[in-house]
């Protein structure tokens, strides 16, 4: 059979082996999924002419912006990923005017043809689909920092490094190093987004945030851009227009300079992947800041609106001037609810608590720490990652319910909304349920570990901490290639194995990094609490 287009960088991509047909499981049809690898390939091409061309700034903006851009959920938009890949075509010229207008040109720096890449030795296509995935991934980070003016050369230089590798007849050997070079670089670029989050919105606090939505005009705001929420309080302060989150915006309510604003009032809805349900005949608009975007429903899709790297067909785009009174004008005319509108998490919580980030958790390091000492914490979980709707994924949720009272359970990115709800009640003083935040945030759960691990002398591996962890797209990657760099070991990931590792790449992480498929929660809780 001929293949009409061919991903598999998402958990849910068909068959476990990869989407081949006229649409992607998330959506996105095969023209739109072919028009993402020209993209690519135009990357891989411009990272060639940056390898003898300095690049600009101008140029780690097209970059990261064309590798986000091909990220799971994002844009849906031929036009918009067209614009995209003349944008690259432009910053080619640029760096190499030369090149271009060249009698006898030599095809390095041609765009890449993806295809070599996805009908590659399984190996060769395993390493460098691990390094195109993770690039995304961090790509994402690296542009929401830059969003608030923070970049890093280590960064930037990597991605150029990264591509052009991509375009190369390389074997394992090669591809190998560069894979676990970008965990460490990713480590750098987490480490980056924390600070601009930080030092423009302060250290989270500990904040438990209603699920009900207050009667009247409202927005909900989706993906995990606060630069894009700030500018909408400030644009909606005093209009009447209330804001509410979703998804993994929920931690913004934790900020100190978002949550002066009154009118930021509570989370709508549960997890992303049910948007299209909750979604359905909205009285509000609702606006996607980046990825999570599904493909809208009929009965709402007149009051979803895009911004940045977000596009779909037919919907109202936000541009670079960030007016959004278009989106405030459409919260005013459909009205809201008339009454108070009570809404639960998936477990029938009518709260949620979030802002544990690493500032939170280590103010309480001491009794922490005197708490594993005295054995009145014996073990820690951090049970985060991507959500999906893929049927296995209640794994989490009932691996969660059943953690023994005495147990602490971290945890960060979308998956929580699985169990963020559940009232787990405290040990020693401390919640036993602590939000780190976004997946953006897991640079928090990585320094909380290390810090512990400085306390008691020892490596993180010899904590009484274990990570069971969720994948659905790209972030996840290069999170995951990060803690590998960081030498964790002993990780449960689940629902499935990515496609995308051949079983020489999936037999070496195992061996190395003795990484376990998650099976029941109480099979894998009693191995975990046994061995401890």
């Amino acid at each position: 059979m001929e293949k009409e287009m061919f991903c598999f960088q998402c958990e849910q991509t068909a068959g476990c082996t990869g989407c081949i047909g006229g649409r992607g499981v998330c959506g996105k049809t095969s023209g739109t999924a072919n028009l993402q690898d020209e993209l690519t390939g135009a990357l891989i091409g411009l990272a060639h002419v940056a390898d003898t061309n300095p690049p600009t700034d101008t140029t780690h903006q097209v970059v990261i912006e064309g590798l986000f851009t091909t990220l799971t959920n994002v844009n849906f938009n031929d036009e918009t990923i067209r614009q995209q890949i003349e944008a690259v075509h432009r910053e080619k010229a640029a760096l190499s005017p030369g090149c271009c207008a060249c009698a006898s040109p030599c095809g390095r720096s041609d765009d890449y043809d993806m295809r070599q890449v996805w009908n590659a030795d399984e190996d060769v296509r395993s390493l460098k689909s691990l390094l195109l995935f993770g690039m995304k991934g961090m790509a994402a980070y690296a542009y929401h920092a830059r969003v608030l003016g923070y970049s890093d050369d280590k960064v930037n230089r990597f991605f150029y490094e990264g591509l052009f590798a991509l375009g190369e007849d390389w074997g394992m050997d090669q591809l190998l190093p560069l894979v676990m070079k970008l965990g460490e670089v990713n480590l750098s670029c987490m480490a980056l987004l924390d600070r601009a989050n930080t030092e423009t919105y302060g250290n989270p606090a500990p904040v438990t945030v209603p699920l009900t939505v207050e009667k009247g005009p409202f927005i909900v705001v989706s993906g995990h851009d606060l630069r894009d929420l700030q500018l909408l309080l400030e644009q909606t302060e005093e209009t009447g227009v209330n804001i509410y989150t979703h998804g993994e915006m929920l931690p913004a309510h934790a900020y100190p300079e978002l949550k002066k604003y009154t009118h930021l009032k509570g989370h709508f809805g549960t997890a992303w992947q049910n948007q299209q349900k909750e979604f359905d005949n909205l009285p509000a608009p609702i606006l996607f800041t980046t990825n999570c975007l599904m493909p809208p429903k009929a009965s709402y899709q007149d009051r979803v609106f895009t911004t940045e790297v977000v596009s779909f067909p037919g919907l109202t785009h936000i541009g670079a001037d960030k007016d959004f009174t278009p989106l405030i004008e459409k919260a005013k005319a459909l009205g809201g609810y008339a009454q108070e509108h009570p809404m639960t998490g998936l477990n029938g919580g009518t709260t949620v608590t979030t802002g544990f980030g690493h500032h939170a958790v280590l103010s309480v390091a001491e009794p922490v720490i005197s708490a594993i000492k005295s054995g009145d914490l014996p073990h820690i979980f951090l049970v985060g990652g991507c959500d999906g709707a893929r049927p296995g994924r209640n794994y989490y949720t009932e691996f969660v319910r059943q953690t023994p009272k005495d147990i602490v359970v971290l945890t960060l990115a979308c998956g929580k909304f699985r169990f963020i709800d559940m009232d787990l009640g405290t040990v020693g003083g401390l919640p036993r349920l602590m939000d780190m935040g976004q997946c953006n945030d897991a640079y928090s759960a990585i320094k909380v570990a290390v810090v512990l691990a400085e306390a008691f002398g020892c490596s993180v591996n010899d904590l009484p901490l274990t990570l069971v962890l969720s994948w659905y797209e790209q972030k996840a990657v290069c999170i995951l290639l990060t803690l590998l760099h960081l030498g964790l070991t002993n990780i449960y990931l689940g629902p499935t194995l990515p496609a995308f590792l051949s079983p020489n790449v999936l037999q070496y992480l195992v061996k190395q990094f003795h990484i376990h498929p998650i099976s029941t929660p109480e099979q894998d809780l009693k191995e975990i609490l046994h061995k401890a």
